[in-house]
């Protein structure tokens, strides 16, 4: 029996318990940085980082404000090819130590930062510049932490492993929303907006520490040591990807994007803005919302990891992009009627598709790439897909509604992102339980050859 049955048989091993918990708490911390300054763009940015352009035209104040969301997919590429490199070539430990760095230092700096009536036209380009720097860390970030915990995974439960880092996004979401929520909530309209809504920012810096001291203790992966002791590691992981895999580069893409205009229609801002602007409900209520949504995101996510591993990443992907093409429009319409309770069951509900199509992605993702350019492969796809789908997604909802007069054609453009993506994943061969290990590969392709021989004869 091999050390990995072993390890299956008498349930996990302590190093990889500190794997699980270390991949999610960083990438909760991570994430939580990146949504705090989602949330607030919904509800603080237009007015005192983008005021002037407010005073004549607030909706393109707050179009300007949801665009700086987006500005920062634009870089998750460039930290995805940096992160690649330094994680092909270096390691998998050394790429999350770097972003959750990087991440703390934009996000507290954010939190200090002045506003338009102190600093004058700098103040939002110093806050797109930080921004930016958020972008560039979250780019690199993901796919760290999927390599970390799917490479120390059984290979039976690597759905589940996986799902540890990707349930970081929602607890991130969770984290943020409820502390914007609580400041909100105990502070007055006027303190909130003065330097309440800084309060989250700036615990961001003591939240960073927790996440290095526990990511700190995690060993690297057993798949990079044995790569990196190997005669298949290779020099250039960049050029080598897109020389012998850049396809699969896009069908990875095209498969998340629906996802992440669906994840971010609700994390980045645009429900928690049309509502309270255009139906009056409070911001801590919507806060709490989405915080309550976020906690159900956990267990849905956390399920599809779970489910994937038995039936299979690509029927888990198309049961949730299935349902996001059933109920994105109606979502929309019970939103739009300013019904607390409504609007609370109908973003509730939109969680589990959500969760389907993303609980498996950590998994599916690094099965899809060979292990000399996982990595590459693994951060590039997924900075790739989030640009297509969530870098602007709450732009373009606020410009679709604003343009139709309608928020449901805003579930139409929802509904063709799952689409897109299904068909994505419908291209994509099955990758459960693809090798992992050099030696693995080599395996593989030695029994393919000799198939091939057979097959000749």
């Amino acid at each position: 029996m091999t050390a990995q049955a072993q390890s299956h048989k008498a349930g996990f091993s302590r190093e990889q318990k500190r794997v699980l918990g270390g991949t999610l708490v960083g990438t909760t911390v991570e994430w939580y940085d990146f949504f705090i300054y989602a949330n607030a763009a919904a509800i603080i940015f237009a007015g005192q980082y983008f005021g002037p352009v407010g005073q004549e035209n607030p909706q393109l104040a707050q179009l300007l404000s949801y665009a700086s969301v987006g500005i920062s997919f634009l870089f998750r590429p460039l930290g995805a090819v940096i992160a690649g490199w330094v994680g092909d070539k270096f390691g998998r430990r050394m790429v999350l130590m770097l972003t959750l760095g990087l991440m703390g230092v934009a996000t507290t700096l954010i939190g200090l930062l002045p506003t338009y009536a102190t600093l004058g036209v700098w103040a939002p380009i110093t806050l797109i510049l930080l921004r930016i720097l958020q972008g560039v860390s979250a780019g690199g970030e993901w796919g760290g932490a999927a390599l970390m915990a799917v490479e120390h995974a059984p290979t039976p439960k690597r759905g589940l492993f996986g799902a540890y880092p990707q349930i970081g996004v929602p607890l991130g979401m969770l984290l943020a929303s409820a502390i914007l929520g609580v400041c909100s909530m105990v502070l007055t309209e006027e303190q909130f907006q003065q330097w309440g809504w800084r309060v989250p920012f700036l615990l961001s810096f003591i939240l960073i520490f927790v996440g290095y001291y526990i990511r700190r203790k995690v060993a690297e992966t057993p798949v990079f040591q044995e790569l990196r002791n190997s005669a298949t590691q290779t020099k250039t992981p960049l050029k080598q990807l897109f020389q012998d895999d850049w396809r699969t580069v896009i069908k990875a893409a095209l498969a998340f994007a629906g996802n992440n205009a669906a994840g971010y229609m609700v994390t980045g801002g645009f429900v928690l803005g049309y509502v309270t602007s255009t139906h009056g409900v409070s911001e801590s209520d919507m806060l709490m919302l989405v915080s309550a949504a976020a906690a159900v995101w956990i267990f849905t996510t956390l399920f599809a990891g779970v489910i994937s591993d038995r039936i299979g990443r690509r029927p888990t992907y198309l049961i949730g992009f299935g349902f996001q093409v059933v109920w994105s429009i109606p979502m929309f319409l019970m939103i739009d009627t300013g019904s607390m309770p409504l609007i609370v069951f109908s973003v509730m509900v939109f969680t589990i598709p959500i969760g389907l199509s993303y609980g498996p992605q950590s998994a599916m993702y690094s099965e899809m790439f060979p292990s000399r350019t996982r990595l590459s492969g693994v951060s590039i796809s997924y900075a790739i897909g989030a640009v297509i789908g969530g870098a602007f997604a709450p732009t373009i909802a606020q410009y679709l509604t604003g343009a139709t007069g309608w928020v449901g054609s805003v579930g139409i453009y929802l509904t063709l992102m799952a689409v897109i993506s299904g068909l994505a994943i419908l291209s994509i061969r099955e990758p459960k339980g693809a090798p992992l290990t050099p030696e693995q590969e080599n395996q593989a392709r030695q029994v393919e050859r000799a198939s091939e021989r057979i097959a000749e004869q």
